[in-house]
């Protein structure tokens, strides 16, 4: 297995919230009265030209670092709040899945981030069926093994 390294000056996070499943991204954003961050629709091409089989809504990006994640998880999901009974019918109309998104990049020699939901972001979960998803990176120079910085003599 070859190492990969992620390189981030310093720790940051991001959160988003993302609808996935069969579903016309257009029909979502008239329905919930918001403009997605990202979208794309069954069959559109990746990168690597392979299709997705599968639609997506990414809204409410939140890319202001705050060592308590909770407060970023707030901006994203804000503006929905007052929107549960719509994310509800549309869970009841589509197939789909909710999900808050959390990516953090934690750099090695800086303090690491507080990434507990509040109440509030937990209780917004509970009542749409959404699931958080948390994926963390941890950045490191290469020179950096073993837990030692390699100096060059």
């Amino acid at each position: 297995m070859e190492k990969i390294y992620t390189h981030s000056e310093h720790t940051n996070c991001c959160t988003y919230f993302c609808i996935k499943g069969d579903f016309a991204p257009e029909v979502i954003s008239e329905m919930l009265g918001l403009v997605p961050n990202d979208f794309h629709k069954i069959g559109d091409k990746r990168k690597d030209e392979t299709a997705y089989d599968f639609a997506s809504w990414e809204f409410g990006i939140c890319d202001h670092y705050d060592i308590m994640v909770e407060n970023q998880m707030m901006k994203t999901i804000l503006p929905l709040i007052p929107k549960i009974d719509i994310l509800k019918e549309i869970q009841r109309r589509f197939d789909v899945s909710f999900t808050l998104e959390v990516v953090p990049t934690v750099c090695f020699d800086e303090p690491t981030p507080c990434l507990a939901p509040s109440l509030e972001v937990m209780q917004f979960c509970c009542e749409t069926g959404t699931e958080m998803d948390i994926d963390l990176y941890v950045s490191c120079p290469d020179e950096f093994e073993g837990g030692v910085i390699l100096q060059n003599e």
